[in-house]
């Protein structure tokens, strides 16, 4: 008589005494079904479609068993009282283990009386080779002829903005136009501070046309050192605060800087240009690192012999 055979994926039906080790081709595993994905436990193929999943060939050879296999153990469902009692035992809220900060140290602001103390100048070597140039050039001219007064053929006028040269006594005669203000640089913009008339191109600010009327000034009488504004700026970083000021070619045995814990002066001179490059007073607030802490500190950058007083320090 034949028997049916409940091997998973077989179903044929088979003579028990014609049954051998390799009658049956059939799926030891069990069922899996995971993201619409169809297939058996003990083989890698998968498929969408459950005819497909029904009809993969077996992955595995013995004998037809008309005994049904044993059922895959279901993982035991908890009931809702079970599932309440369990909540009921659980904390309300979740705890977290705190530490309490620790104090903050209290650092007292030294006192801005304190001695102020000058800080070493590092030259670089760029800065050595420019001076050396600039000293060689001034060596190299004849202050004779300006002594005397007498006006070389090819002197440019030194009205700003004027370009003419002198080419005899008829260029005395001539109407210099010029511009009577100071050039200004500002944002990429060019211009002068009389007309405003502003521009991105260098040649063109250089041939902006006067705005003011009048005679040549062939010479410029030497009228000593002079305090000018110096453009300058700051930043900060994790380590410290770098302060940059843009005075060139100054001599660094006539410059120099004093600090103490809160206030930083500094003055630089650049006697090559007779001029003493200084930007008015201002008083900023920034971090200022003095070893072993940071604080707050005023600087000062200044051209004068003295400190003027300063309320609120």
């Amino acid at each position: 008589m034949a028997l049916l055979c409940y091997n998973r994926g077989c179903g044929q039906r088979y003579d028990p005494e014609s049954n051998s080790d390799d009658s049956c081709t059939y799926h030891p595993g069990v069922p899996v079904f995971h993201d619409a994905l169809k297939g058996w436990s003990c083989c890698k193929r998968r498929t969408t479609d459950f005819s497909d999943f029904l009809s993969i060939v077996g992955c595995t050879k013995g004998l037809h068993s008309n005994e049904k296999p044993p059922e895959p153990v279901k993982p035991e469902v908890k009931t809702t009282s079970e599932k309440k009692e369990l909540a009921d035992c659980k904390p309300k809220f979740n705890e977290h283990i705190i530490q309490a900060p620790k104090p903050i140290e209290c650092i007292n602001r030294p006192s801005s009386d304190e001695p102020m103390v000058k800080l070493q100048l590092k030259i670089s070597a760029s800065l050595k080779q420019a001076l050396d140039k600039l000293k060689l050039s001034e060596n190299d001219k004849a202050v004779t002829e300006e002594d005397s007064g007498e006006i070389k053929i090819g002197t440019s006028c030194k009205n700003g903005g004027c370009l003419k040269t002198f080419a005899g006594p008829q260029s005395n005669e001539e109407v210099c136009q010029y511009h009577n203000g100071v050039p200004i640089f500002h944002e990429g913009m060019k211009y002068w501070s009389c007309c405003r008339r502003k521009t991105s191109d260098f040649n063109t600010f250089l041939s902006q046309e006067g705005c003011t009327k009048g005679t040549h000034l062939w010479t410029k009488k030497d009228d000593g050192k002079k305090v000018v504004p110096c453009r300058h700026d700051w930043h900060q970083t994790g380590s410290g605060v770098t302060i940059s000021i843009y005075a060139k070619n100054s001599l660094p045995e006539l410059s120099y800087v004093e600090a103490n814990s809160t206030i930083v002066s500094l003055l630089c001179d650049c006697p090559v240009c007779n001029t003493v490059y200084s930007p008015q007073w201002h008083v900023k607030v920034f971090i200022l690192h003095i070893y072993p802490y940071i604080q707050i500190s005023i600087v000062w950058i200044w051209g004068a012999g003295t400190l003027p007083a300063v309320e609120g320090i």
